[in-house]
């Protein structure tokens, strides 16, 4: 009997990887890295099957926590394909690599086996098969795949299986409706067995317009009242550009005050020329993109009228934590966060309220104000999940709610529960379901 077992994302937010065994053959929706906390290291050490085992790999998109354990993947033994739209595998040549350069800068520091290296997620790249959105793939036998957009981030898709008469559909990352860059999530009919995202599933964003007016405050409170930076913590890819997208239209309606933009992530320097060219992409008047390391140090000497937007999103890792020191004890500056702050991260404890917080080795006060902008999330919110689950024909015969952290999956389960009149359930690490 065909089974998926849940591997990550499983009551939280990263990890994403699911083990889809068919009887005649075993392949990987995802295959995403840990972040955040202690335990994430362990978890990414060790997977829960033998890669020389897997077929194949359907990847929903780029992001780290969905792609980031391909290349250790294929280090281990796994020799097939792995699937994806072409932008998708645009956007992996560029963060593998740089992840597998962060997992030896960090092993080097820890004194300990990086997970991977360069060379390790080089190799990997190889192994990627580019498809179209609409257009069926049959990557075994037995298995029949379609990809439609999720409007999440460029190239994200919503992946469909076809498996001995039954349909599976895995949602990826699903995101707003109406966002400017990227498509609405293509809907979906039906389904036999559904996996769905819960990132916001407890709660709803503020409309486009409320957030702007709170990005638009953001940036004229700090820069023309106060003097200061703004410092945004941003994924490379995505965030970044719809950031540069919106504080291009604020400047062009006169709402915001000028300011030197300051793109400090050669990942996101990358990710902008790639979206550039698959969509429309507006930019502030004037934007600098630093590539190198004294290019990002000099930004510290810069004491007013800078918005400075670097990875990492979280604050885990990255040149944001160089920007954080020179800036999250001045009373006169703002720390505007854009995204989600997982549990455990550096960006979670100081959205918390935490007092103090530790970067390279010394303890920095929070003195600057905090901004926590959370309708500008590439994640489809609570009403629109319910949206996109509305669009199907009839309830699925399973329903699994995934990628949240346990307060919004539970939420979630609950709302698809009462209000579609649907079972469903939120999976434990290392679950078993049977098709």
């Amino acid at each position: 009997m065909a089974s998926i077992r849940f591997l990550g994302a499983a009551g939280e937010v990263t990890g994403s990887c699911y083990l889809v065994d068919t009887g005649a053959e075993k392949f990987l929706v995802d295959c995403g890295m840990f972040q955040g906390g202690s335990a994430a290291d362990r978890k990414n050490r060790r997977f829960g099957f033998d890669p020389r085992e897997i077929a194949f790999v359907l990847l929903t998109h780029a992001h780290i926590d969905h792609s980031g354990l391909l290349p250790r993947l294929a280090a281990q033994g796994f020799k097939g394909p792995v699937y994806a739209t072409a932008a998708t595998g645009e956007l992996l040549a560029v963060m593998l690599p740089d992840s597998g350069h962060l997992q030896e800068r960090e092993a080097a520091h820890e004194r300990k086996e990086p997970l991977y290296g360069v060379a390790e997620a080089q190799a990997s790249l190889a192994l990627l098969r580019a498809v179209d959105y609409g257009l069926p793939f049959q990557p075994a036998r037995r298995v029949r795949c379609i990809y439609r957009d999720a409007g999440h981030i460029l190239g994200s898709a919503i992946i469909e299986v076809f498996l001995d008469g039954a349909k599976l559909v895995f949602s990826g990352d699903l995101g707003q409706p109406g966002r400017p860059i990227v498509a609405d999530p293509a809907p979906i009919q039906e389904a036999d067995l559904l996996v769905v995202e819960s990132t916001y599933g407890d709660r709803n964003h503020k409309s486009l317009v409320q957030t702007l007016d709170e990005f638009a405050y953001a940036l004229t409170d700090t820069l023309l009242s106060k003097r200061g930076n703004v410092v945004i913590p941003s994924f490379a890819v995505g965030r970044t550009q719809e950031v540069l997208h919106h504080l291009a239209l604020l400047q062009q309606q006169g709402r915001v005050p000028p300011a030197t933009v300051y793109v400090d992530s050669p990942m996101a320097t990358a990710v902008t020329r790639i979206t550039a060219r698959y969509a429309q992409l507006k930019a502030p008047a004037d934007v600098r993109f630093t590539e190198s390391l004294d290019e990002s140090m000099a930004i510290n000497q810069v004491r007013s009228g800078a918005v400075i937007i670097s990875a990492s999103g979280m604050c885990d890792g990255g040149r944001i934590r160089h920007h954080l020191r020179y800036n999250i004890s001045r009373p006169e500056c703002a720390i505007v966060f854009v995204g989600f702050q997982a549990a455990m991260t550096l960006g979670r404890r100081i959205v918390d309220g935490a007092k103090t917080v530790k970067l390279f080795r010394d303890s920095y006060p929070v003195r600057a104000k905090l901004f926590t902008i959370n309708g500008l999330s590439a994640h489809a919110d609570r009403d629109a999940l319910l949206g996109w689950l509305k669009g199907f024909r009839r309830a699925p015969r399973q329903t699994w709610v995934t990628h949240g952290e346990p307060l919004a999956a539970g939420s979630l389960r609950d709302a698809i529960e009462e209000r579609l009149g649907w079972r469903a359930g939120v999976p434990g690490a290392g679950e078993l379901a049977e098709l």
